[in-house]
């Protein structure tokens, strides 16, 4: 099974970079987890956000198109407990399953990529950073992992 995040944004802090190798070092070699880096769309005091969200999208779309299940992060979304997430992965990892998670930017996701999305999750209420994100999301996986395998990492 394959996890790719497809996540807008690029030159993320190290620390980053350094917590999602943690959890991606953990998951076992039939779990790969890749993260792919959109560039954001260019902003400007003149330039338009909807032509920049529209850029970041057709990317999105374009890399996601290649997967089988695709599912958007959105404040909007659907909040997933642990164990349900863990149920969600249990069926791509018995499907085998190519799934893309995609993060927008600064000005989150077009309603395209909502609207073309299997589902749409929501980490939080909260507007969080987008590397921070990543961050978490790589830890929920592993998580989800764990909780599949029975293993004492995720305490009730």
């Amino acid at each position: 099974m394959r996890i790719t995040i497809l996540a807008v944004g690029t030159r993320m802090p190290g620390w980053v970079a350094g917590g999602v190798e943690t959890y991606r070092k953990r998951m076992p070699p039939h779990i790969q987890v890749d993260v792919i880096e959109i560039p954001s769309g260019h902003r400007s005091a003149r330039g338009s956000v909807a032509v920049a969200r529209q850029k970041e999208a057709t990317a999105l779309r374009k890399h996601a198109s290649r997967c089988d299940v695709v599912v958007a992060l959105d404040e909007t979304g659907q909040a997933w407990s642990s164990t349900a997430l863990a149920e969600q992965m249990r069926g791509w990892l018995d499907g085998g399953a190519h799934v893309a998670l995609l993060i927008g930017g600064p000005d989150g996701l077009t309603d395209a990529c909502r609207r073309e999305a299997h589902a749409i999750w929501s980490l939080s209420r909260l507007t969080l950073p987008h590397g921070l994100v990543r961050v978490v999301l790589a830890e929920q996986l592993y998580r989800a992992w764990t909780i599949l395998q029975g293993h004492p990492y995720h305490r009730e």
